[in-house]
C-alpha cells in the first residue's frame, strides 16, 4: 500500500500555487522520502522471491539472471545418461569452455579449431602456471548456430583465422567466454582477440579487435560479456592495462570506457538491478567495484580476496553475492552487499558486516565455480568435490563440507530447479542433491566425457556440453 500512496491523491484536492513550504514541511517531507525507501528496500529484502529465469531463452552465462535458478518446468529432467532422456546430440569441432546460449529456436556455440595437434585440457588441478608460448598451428575462431528443436545445423561462422599470439592456461581453451544476446544480435567475446556482433543469420555487423596484454602466469582471459539497454559490456582485467568497456549494442560504437587499477582476473561482471538502482558489479583482486550505467564508480572494497578471482557475483533475495576461493590460499571470502552502497565499503579487520555488508565469511569460497542461491541457501561448490551450505540472508552454516564420491573435480557451475540441485563434474558425471537443510544425494549421471562447460535451461531442456558435443536433454514421455 505505501507503494501507492503517490497515485492515490484526491483529484479533488489542488494546491494553491501561490502556497510555499516552510522549512520544516521540507523537512518533514525529506524525511518522510527516506523512510519510504528504507521500507521500499527491506521489503523487497525480505519478501521478494528469487528471481528465475522463465526458461524460455537462455541468453547469457547461467541464464537471464545470471544465477543459474530456472523456473520450475515438469519436462527438465533429473536422470539421464548418453541415451536416457537424450533428445538430441550434435558435434561440436574444435574445443570450447563457452556455453551454449538459446535464442529464440537458435543455439549458439563458440569454439576454436586447431589444425595442428595441441596440448589438450584434462581433468584435474594443475597446480603450476600457464604455458609461456602460444600453441602452433593456424587456429580458426569460430560461431555455430544449431537448431533448438533437433540439433541440426544451421550455419557456422569464421570471424578469425591465424596463430595466437597470446598463450593460454591448458585446461582452459580460446572459447571459454560464453557469448550473450539481447535477442535480436549476438555479441561474442573471444578474450584477448576481439569482440563480435552477429545477426541471428550469421552475418557480421560489427567487430571491434581487443589488443592482447599480458595476464597473470599467461592464464588468459575468460570473463563472459553481458548486454544490457543497448549497451554490451566487457571487463579486460590483466597485468598491464585492465579496464571496462561499453559499446553501442547496434552500431558498436563505444560508449565508454573505464580502466581498473586491477591485475588479471575471470569474473564475468554481473548486472545487479536492485530496488534503489542498476549497476554494474565487478569482482577484483584488490578491490570489488561496482559502477553506475555510465561507467562511474559507485563503490568499492578492499575483499581481502584471494590470489585467483574467478567465480562470478549474482544476487538474489535483495542481496548480492561476492566471493574467492583459490584453494591453496588463506583467503576465500563471501560478502552478501546490500543495495545502495556509496564510496568505501572497506571492513575493519575486526568486523564482520557494516552498513552495505550483510555478512561476511573469511574461509568459504570456492575457486572456480560461481555459486548458487536457491530457496534462500546458499550453496558453495569447491573444486575438489566438497558442498557447504549456509543461510543466504545471514551466512550461518547449515551444513559443513559433504564429500561427494572421490576423485570428483568441478569447473562448472551448479543450477538449480524442480527442489533439486547439480553439480557436473570434469568427467562428466551430475550429481544431483534435494533442496534443503540436510544433504541429500538422490542420483548420479554420467555422460563419461570430460566436462567443463556450465549447462544452459532453455523451454524444458537441459543443454549439456562435453569436449566433443552439445546434448539436449529433456524429460523424454
Amino acid at each position: 500500500m505505501i507503494f501507492g500512496l503517490r497515485n492515490k491523491m484526491d483529484p479533488k484536492m489542488k494546491m494553491d500555487p501561490k502556497m510555499k513550504m516552510d522549512p520544516k514541511m521540507k523537512m518533514d517531507a525529506l524525511i518522510i522520502q527516506t523512510f519510504l525507501v528504507v521500507v521500499f528496500s527491506v521489503t523487497t529484502s525480505s519478501t521478494f522471491s528469487q528471481e528465475q529465469d522463465p526458461g524460455h531463452q537462455f541468453l547469457r552465462f547461467r541464464g537471464s539472471y545470471g544465477n543459474g535458478v530456472v523456473a520450475d518446468d515438469t519436462r527438465l529432467p533429473e536422470t539421464w545418461d548418453t541415451q536416457t532422456n537424450v533428445k538430441w546430440k550434435m558435434e561440436v569441432p574444435g574445443w570450447g569452455w563457452s556455453s551454449p546460449i538459446v535464442v529464440g529456436q537458435k543455439v549458439f556455440v563458440t569454439s576454436v579449431i586447431n589444425q595442428q595437434n595441441s596440448e589438450l585440457p584434462k581433468a584435474g588441478l594443475y597446480l603450476g602456471r600457464g604455458r609461456k608460448d602460444p600453441p602452433q598451428g593456424v587456429h580458426r575462431w569460430m560461431v555455430y548456430c544449431f537448431n533448438f528443436s533437433n540439433g541440426k545445423k544451421i550455419w557456422e561462422k569464421e570471424v578469425h583465422n591465424g596463430q595466437p599470439k597470446f598463450p593460454r592456461h591448458p585446461k582452459s581453451t580460446y572459447a571459454s567466454e560464453t557469448p550473450t544476446s539481447d535477442g535480436e544480435r549476438l555479441y561474442v567475446l573471444f578474450g584477448d582477440l576481439g569482440l563480435y556482433c552477429l545477426d541471428l543469420d550469421g552475418k557480421e555487423v560489427w567487430q571491434k579487435k581487443i589488443t592482447p596484454r599480458e595476464t597473470m602466469w599467461g592464464y588468459g582471459a575468460a570473463a563472459s560479456p553481458i548486454v544490457h539497454e543497448n549497451q554490451v559490456i566487457m571487463v579486460y582485467d590483466n597485468q598491464e592495462a585492465s579496464y571496462i568497456a561499453s559499446y553501442d549494442a547496434k552500431t558498436g560504437d563505444q560508449n565508454w570506457k573505464t580502466e581498473r587499477d586491477e591485475t588479471s582476473t575471470w569474473a564475468t561482471p554481473f548486472l545487479w538491478k536492485n530496488p534503489l538502482r542498476s549497476e554494474i558489479v565487478v569482482c577484483g583482486k584488490k578491490k570489488n567495484r561496482s559502477y553506475d550505467l555510465m561507467g562511474n564508480l559507485l563503490w568499492e572494497f578492499d575483499g581481502r580476496m584471494s590470489s585467483l578471482v574467478i567465480p562470478s557475483p549474482l544476487a538474489a533475495n535483495g542481496l548480492l553475492y561476492i566471493t574467492s576461493g583459490y584453494f591453496q590460499d588463506r583467503r576465500k571470502p563471501v560478502y552478501a552487499i546490500r543495495p545502495g552502497g556509496k564510496g568505501d565499503l572497506t571492513l575493519q579487520e575486526d568486523e564482520k558486516s557494516n552498513d552495505y555488508i550483510q555478512w561476511y565469511l573469511p574461509m568459504a569460497g570456492p575457486y572456480n565455480t560461481s555459486p548458487i542461491v536457491y530457496k534462500n541457501y546458499y550453496y558453495t561448490l569447491l573444486d575438489r568435490g566438497f558442498l557447504t551450505l549456509h543461510d543466504a540472508r545471514t551466512g550461518e552454516e547449515i551444513y559443513g563440507r559433504q564429500r561427494f564420491r572421490r576423485s570428483m573435480t568441478f569447473t562448472s557451475s551448479p543450477w538449480a530447479y524442480n527442489d533439486r540441485v547439480f553439480f557436473l563434474d570434469e568427467k562428466g558425471r551430475t550429481v544431483v542433491i534435494k533442496a534443503g537443510e540436510k544433504y541429500e544425494e538422490v542420483g548420479v549421471n554420467d555422460l563419461s566425457e570430460l566436462c567443463c562447460a556450465t549447462p544452459s535451461i532453455a523451454d524444458g531442456n537441459l543443454l549439456i556440453r562435453t569436449a566433443t558435443q552439445i546434448y539436449c536433454i529433456t524429460k523424454m514421455k
